[in-house]
């Protein structure tokens, strides 16, 4: 288990099997762990997992298939724009390249 000195506890999931919780102390800014409360309660997350998740994240090794996949944020703004059929993102770059050094 990984605790926090301001009261609250984060679990962090060790590779070995069973699951067995560690302790672990931080010491953070009190505005890093007021602004991290927000975003959990906002999120419906526990700060326990938004840490297990981050040190995951930095920690496991990357694999060729991580590498080529799209990232969450990329992946959300799909679809933001709506482009007619057959549109040719080439020529229309051309012409504003054009236009813009003309």
């Amino acid at each position: 288990m990984l605790i926090l000195t301001y009261g609250f506890c984060i679990s962090v999931r060790k590779l070995n099997f069973p699951k067995v919780d560690t302790k672990l102390t931080l010491r953070l800014d009190d505005s890093v762990i007021e602004r991290a409360k927000v975003y959990a309660r906002h999120h419906k997350v526990s700060l326990s997992k938004m840490v297990e998740v981050y040190f995951d994240s930095l920690t496991k090794e990357k694999t060729s298939q991580d590498m080529d996949s799209i990232t969450p944020l990329v992946e959300s703004l799909g679809g933001v724009i709506d482009l007619p059929a057959g549109f040719d993102e080439k020529k229309s770059y051309r012409d504003y390249l054009e236009n813009k050094y003309e």
